[in-house]
């Protein structure tokens, strides 16, 4: 169904970076769920583990690989650099599922893309409270969606 093959650019990654942070040593997210690294999840993230600063950044690669695989099958209109770099980190933060069900793809695929851009603010919450640092990387997002987003993408 993607019409996409890009690969996450070096402004989408720094972003992941800066909202994600750096931790060696596992820890309970915002949600409860147990993250290590820059951001990494799974069944092996248990409490007590620890990593280094190499396994963490190759935990990174490949969790990012996935999102950007997510990203590149589900879309249908060409994107720009910056809006594939938004929708990674979003989806990297989200999860595919989430994401592959969201408004936002479905405005995004119905060529919407001022649609899409006012869905990233949705996601702004732990279950019912919004939560300060996801409402700003929502908003980083959007600022670099919206930075890649064409005259001809918003009619």
């Amino acid at each position: 169904m993607g019409v996409n093959n890009l690969s996450y650019g070096a402004d989408g990654v720094a972003l992941t970076e800066q909202f994600e942070g750096c931790k060696l040593t596992a820890y309970q997210d915002v949600k409860g769920v147990w993250t290590i690294g820059i951001g990494h999840t799974g069944p092996e993230v248990v409490p007590g583990l620890t990593i280094t600063q190499a396994q963490a950044q190759t935990l990174l690669v490949n969790d990012l690989s996935g999102a950007a695989a997510c990203v590149n099958n589900a879309v249908s209109v060409p994107l720009s650099q910056q809006q594939f770099d938004a929708l990674v980190d979003f989806v990297y933060n989200v999860g595919p599922g989430a994401f592959e069900t969201s408004t936002l793809l479905k405005n995004l695929n119905a060529g919407d893309f001022a649609g899409a851009a006012a869905q990233f603010d949705v996601w702004d919450h732990a279950g019912t409270v919004v939560v300060p640092g996801l409402l700003r990387r929502r908003q980083a997002e959007t600022a670099l969606f919206n930075s890649g987003t064409s005259a001809a993408q918003n009619t």
